[in-house]
């Protein structure tokens, strides 16, 4: 999945970096791009004794949100967790100088093994498919069950409090984003549908999950996984740009949202009960989570489901002011951005829903 490069870094510059700090990657080197990675540049770095890393850097110029792009804060976690049972690559450096190669970056172990871009798994045996699901959920499981302070990262992230610093830093991050203007047509990206509404709603205490405290990843699903080549468990998680110290269910519905929610690359269709063989229930998935990390997110799921909806048309719209600037690095960005205002109506549906039951149990 490495190519051409779309953003092209200076090599040379980063080989003197290498030989001076990093001298276990032997120079020159040979560096491609990875096709995925819609927020942070992603690179391929073959050295000069065949051995594979990965480099992930700051998108060039100037970024629309200082909250995001934390390659600073993705390297952080990925050492911490190196000393735990949690399978995470290697890290092996750290870069903030810009001077480097222009913006700030890390560069990990590269892991040789699968990755499934549709979360329902084509290509293998149902009894593969549902041991490799039921691997991904005990993996989130195990990572929740890491105390920050056991690891170093006490003062990674505050305890309590995590919601409303989502919904505040989600409210500035796509007010940004809603006045980047396309460089060709001078178009606004322009505000998402519903989002006032769906700011009130969540901002709501009285209906928030209470704070739990644990670590989180920001982005746990099936294609940030890297997966063993014969055997079905996890060797590495990958994309940890956001995490933070905060909710669990947050993570736990980003990993089943295929369950409830189309996507790029699935169908929900294919994730109804026998619709996919060996593919589990998300009711499985939540007895398999539970069983692990201590804590049943049932009575809060639909809350969850809502605001995974909300975040991921934030989080969509930021692809859509990025490929305006032409700063996105993914090559499929420009479909991301059509779905923007789709994706946030969805997210407006299952917030009604979400306050619909509301009411109905209030009449009980």
């Amino acid at each position: 999945m490495a190519g051409a490069m779309r953003q092209p870094i200076d090599v040379p510059s980063l080989e003197r970096y290498l030989k001076q700090d990093v001298p276990a990657i032997k120079t020159p080197v040979d560096m491609k791009q990875f096709s995925f990675g819609q927020s942070n540049p992603t690179y391929l770095l073959t050295a000069a004794d065949g051995k594979k890393y990965v480099l992930r850097k700051k998108p060039p110029g100037q970024l629309l949100s200082k909250t995001a792009h934390k390659v600073e804060r993705e390297y952080k976690i990925i050492h911490a967790l190196e000393q735990t049972d949690v399978p995470v690559p290697k890290a092996y450096c750290l870069c903030e100088d810009s001077n480097v190669i222009g913006t700030p970056f890390y560069i990990m172990e590269f892991l040789d093994g699968r990755m499934f871009t549709d979360p329902a798994m084509p290509g293998v045996s149902a009894e593969e498919r549902s041991a490799l699901w039921k691997d991904a959920v005990r993996t989130l499981a195990k990572f929740h069950s890491v105390i920050p302070k056991n690891v170093g990262l006490e003062t990674f992230g505050k305890p309590s409090g995590f919601y409303d610093r989502q919904i505040a830093t989600f409210t500035a991050v796509s007010k940004a984003q809603a006045q980047a203007r396309d460089v060709d047509t001078k178009e606004p990206v322009g505000e998402l549908p519903h989002f006032g509404d769906m700011i009130r709603f969540f901002s709501n205490k009285a209906t928030q999950p209470r704070d739990r405290g644990t670590l989180v990843h920001g982005d746990y699903k099936i294609d940030n996984m890297i997966f063993h080549k014969t055997e079905p468990r996890v060797i590495g998680i990958l994309d940890w740009e956001m995490a933070t110290v905060g909710h669990p269910l947050s993570d736990f519905c980003n990993l089943t949202s295929p369950y409830f929610i189309d996507g790029n690359e699935h169908k929900k269709e294919m994730f109804k009960p026998g619709a996919t063989p060996g593919l589990p229930s998300r009711a499985d998935c939540i007895r398999w989570y539970s069983e692990v990390a201590g804590y049943d997110p049932t009575a809060e799921i639909l809350w969850g489901d809502a605001f995974f909806s909300f975040r991921s048309s934030v989080i969509m719209q930021g692809i859509a002011a990025r490929y305006a600037l032409r700063q996105a690095s993914s090559a499929r960005a420009s479909e991301y951005a059509k779905n923007t205002k789709p994706f946030a109506l969805v997210a407006w549906e299952r917030v009604q829903r979400v306050q619909e039951q509301a009411r109905q149990k209030g009449k009980l």
